[in-house]
């Protein structure tokens, strides 16, 4: 997966939004925060701007007049890895589970407050580490389980052959939550509480969907897993020893 910022110190975002009136707030938002903004009328604007300059996060619209939204967070975070807030004038329940489904870090609901916005964006970027400026450190400390290591420092999951896995923010920190609790089980709620974010749209069944996503990536068999198990009608636990990293 590609490195963002190491050419360019300063922090880009794209705007794919068809509508010119919100894409130039947002885009004023952006310059008044001291973010550079990409405005981006379509997939075909997106995939250009993309081509040309690292992008530290998107803003996406899901109704786009050259393709769906949802499908371009999809193909973008399989990808490169992009962390990518959806903006949209859909609210309900479904709509968002899919958004986190196919990997959104957040998701806003058309109309919108602007300082809401920037605040989203803040808190993603923070959490990403795509902030310009920022360098994660080389060492850090972490846990290691059955190979894998989960560095808390970098904010980075690697497997037995020492391959990064690709995870969004909500995704690393369920697992960074579990993982420390190892053998604890803990419900929906307290999952919650312990990885919920300002201004975060999330419910017990956000924790099931992350959960799904989790074990896609980190078990063999996802159908049986060995690593995060389920306590019926309770919540969930990690299974495995887990061992604690403390290169500091």
């Amino acid at each position: 997966m590609m490195t963002y910022l190491e050419k360019d110190e300063r922090t880009h975002i794209a705007v794919v939004e068809d509508d010119p009136d919100v894409a130039a707030v947002l885009g004023d938002m952006l310059l008044d925060e001291g973010y550079v903004p990409h405005l981006c009328g379509g997939v075909c604007e997106l995939d250009k701007a993309i081509a040309k300059q690292c992008m530290s996060l998107i803003l996406l619209d899901i109704k786009l007049p050259d393709g769906d939204g949802l499908s371009i967070a999809a193909r973008i975070r399989a990808s490169v890895g992009i962390p990518i807030i959806i903006l949209t004038g859909k609210g309900s329940e479904i709509d968002r589970i899919v958004g986190l489904e196919i990997g959104a870090d957040d998701y806003i609901v058309k109309p919108f407050s602007i300082r809401e916005v920037a605040a989203r964006i803040r808190a993603v970027l923070r959490r990403s580490g795509n902030v310009a400026g920022v360098r994660r450190p080389h060492s850090g400390r972490g846990f290691g389980f059955a190979g894998w290591v989960l560095d808390l420092e970098r904010r980075r999951l690697s497997d037995p052959a020492g391959r990064d896995v690709s995870l969004t923010v909500a995704e690393f920190d369920l697992l960074s939550v579990l993982v420390a609790g190892q053998g604890r089980v803990l419900s929906r709620d307290q999952l919650l509480d312990m990885t919920r974010r300002a201004n975060d749209s999330v419910t017990d069944r956000t924790i099931d969907v992350l959960i799904l996503r989790l074990r896609r990536k980190i078990e063999t068999n996802p159908a049986q897993p060995r690593f995060i198990l389920t306590e019926r009608a309770v919540g969930y636990f990690f299974g495995l020893e887990v061992e604690k990293i403390d290169n500091g």
